[in-house]
């Protein structure tokens, strides 16, 4: 073997299995704290507060204000309710938004996060953090915000609906496929994307048939954690560049936005990375078949959405998003024009397929 790579570890700790939610007590012990606050958005606010019952006078509050691409003023908000209550932690239950406002959080602060996801998101495996203030969202890298916790427990996934279950998947699988390519891979991260993006794609078509099958929500589970992984242990590049633009610019939804952009960013990029190309290609099903084109297919079949226009994107928004991406370009393994991404936005933004190679 003659690649050289340098590989850093996250220093997390992950309890994965069903009924999980229950040991949050225990969580809190390992890591020495004694009072949290729980985060989630409006629409899981029940659980917040199922969540703050169980742990009885060792919840500080609720604070289920959690919104998508995290907007400053809610950052500042639960910055300030966290120090008025006293809390030394917080729990963040739910997906990339809750996560993501437990980063802005532990950023100013650095109260330690207990995760506990309720999506495929991945945030939480990551030290990235995003915020959104004017129309522009901000992202760096910060180890202060890495979940020290992260709770798995699949029970807490049945209530997410197929539709939803599906896109979120495929926001995972983006983690995994820019992580195959980035700059900075090495192959242990090879092997984590691979294993990712499989168990995904296998567990989503048994979650459209029943979304209460435990094992296929077990196994989304698993590869959404080893996807977020990838994500946390490498450098971004085109995918989550142009998503950034489409969250924080034009105010899409996020997962939605991945699933319709990633085929598309695949085909623009596969030819130049062909160890990523074949490890997809196996991951995917299509071992003689180019992975943008397998995947663009699978997206399809899965009735998720694939056009940027569908979610409410304007055609004059094509070159918004081309301007603000080639401003703060991230590495990408084919050099990033400007009719290069042109053309791509403009197929991902009227539905139509990426092109085949």
């Amino acid at each position: 073997m003659s690649e050289q790579f340098v590989y850093d570890a996250l220093p997390m700790r992950v309890r994965f299995a069903a009924g999980s939610l229950r040991a949050l007590a225990d969580e809190m012990d390992h890591l020495g704290v004694r009072r949290a606050l729980v985060l989630a958005t409006p629409e899981q606010s029940d659980l917040a507060a199922e969540v703050a019952l169980s742990l009885g006078r060792r919840a500080a509050g609720v604070f289920a204000e959690a919104r998508m691409h995290v907007p400053v003023e809610v950052a500042r908000t639960a910055r300030e309710v966290a120090q008025r209550l006293d809390a030394d932690s917080c729990i963040a239950v739910g997906g990339g938004s809750t996560v993501g406002l437990g980063k802005a959080i532990a950023l100013e602060s650095s109260l330690p996060i207990i995760a506990v996801p309720t999506t495929y998101a991945g945030s939480e495996m990551t030290p990235i953090w995003g915020l959104t203030e004017n129309g522009e969202k901000r992202t760096g890298r910060d180890r202060r915000v890495l979940p020290a916790s992260v709770v798995y427990d699949p029970d807490l996934t049945f209530s997410l609906p197929a539709d939803i279950s599906v896109t979120s998947a495929v926001n995972a699988m983006a983690h995994a496929v820019e992580a195959l390519y980035a700059p900075d891979t090495s192959p242990i991260i090879s092997l984590m994307a691979q294993d990712g993006v499989r168990a995904l794609a296998s567990a989503v078509p048994e979650i459209i048939a029943d979304p209460t099958n435990r094992a296929a929500r077990e196994t989304a589970l698993y590869g959404a954690w080893l996807c977020g992984a990838c994500l946390g242990a490498t450098t971004m590049s085109l995918h989550h560049k142009i998503c950034h633009a489409l969250g924080g610019t034009l105010d899409l939804p996020h997962a939605p936005s991945h699933t319709v952009v990633l085929p598309h960013v695949l085909a623009y990029n596969q030819d130049s990375a062909p160890q990523a190309r074949a490890a997809l290609s196996s991951a995917l099903g299509g071992d003689e078949e180019a992975p943008a084109t397998r995947l663009w297919d699978l997206i399809r079949a899965w009735g998720a959405p694939t056009s940027l226009h569908a979610l409410g994107m304007k055609g004059d928004d094509i070159a918004t998003v081309v301007a603000q991406v080639l401003a703060r370009p991230y590495a990408n393994p084919t050099p990033v024009t400007e009719e290069g991404l042109t053309g791509l936005l403009t197929r991902a933004w009227a539905g139509k397929p990426p092109p085949a190679s």
